[in-house]
């Protein structure tokens, strides 16, 4: 079973281009990873900077690409940390993580996102967050999320996926699919659309 929230794509043009990798999260522990999720992030922020329709002649060439590069870097180390975070380590999936590219005339929108199976205690907590976020002002539930994250053994947060919206004007969308079998549990794909 599937549920979608918010500005999901399931499917792209077969001829646009995309980047996945794929992590096992398992293989390594967390804190070890945190250097590696970066070094990722930047990775596929300098690959989507080659498809941005810039023109060199123009004198905000350098500051466009920079801009475009560091939106790209931070949503995606966002969405591939968080992946790994909350991965359900009991699972045999590992987590996927790429872009895709939607070209428009004068500007290139990066698909960044991220696949994880979620442990089954977080899937109700995940449910309720993302309503949450949908429902309110982005702005009003950031001061509220650090508020909430100040108190002491707060596990509350999601100030990165708030700072994507507010900062980098993120569209956000979640698919998550309910699997039977050997590798029953639930699959969360995270996705943020950034226009640059």
């Amino acid at each position: 079973m599937n549920q979608v929230f918010g500005d999901f794509i399931d499917h792209f043009p077969p001829e646009q281009d995309s980047l996945e990798l794929t992590f096992s999260p398992s293989s390594r522990p967390i804190k070890k990873r945190w250097r590696n999720n970066r070094l990722s992030a930047h990775f596929v922020a300098d690959y989507f900077t080659n498809f941005l329709p810039v023109d060199e002649d123009e004198a905000d060439h350098q500051q466009r690409l920079k801009e475009g590069k560091n939106a790209v870097s931070y949503v995606a180390n966002e969405l591939l940390e968080n992946a790994m975070k909350f991965h359900d380590e009991e699972s045999k999936n590992k987590v996927k993580f790429g872009i895709h590219f939607l070209e428009e005339e004068e500007a290139v929108t990066a698909v960044i996102f991220a696949t994880n199976n979620v442990k089954p205690e977080g899937v109700d907590k995940l449910k309720a967050f993302i309503e949450e976020l949908l429902s309110s002002d982005p702005n009003d539930m950031y001061v509220s999320q650090i508020e909430k994250s100040a108190e002491e053994g707060s596990e509350s947060s999601g100030l990165g996926l708030l700072t994507m919206i507010n900062d980098y004007s993120a569209k956000m969308g979640w698919n998550l699919e309910t699997v039977q079998g050997e590798s029953s549990g639930t699959i969360v794909t995270t996705m943020a659309q950034v226009k640059v």
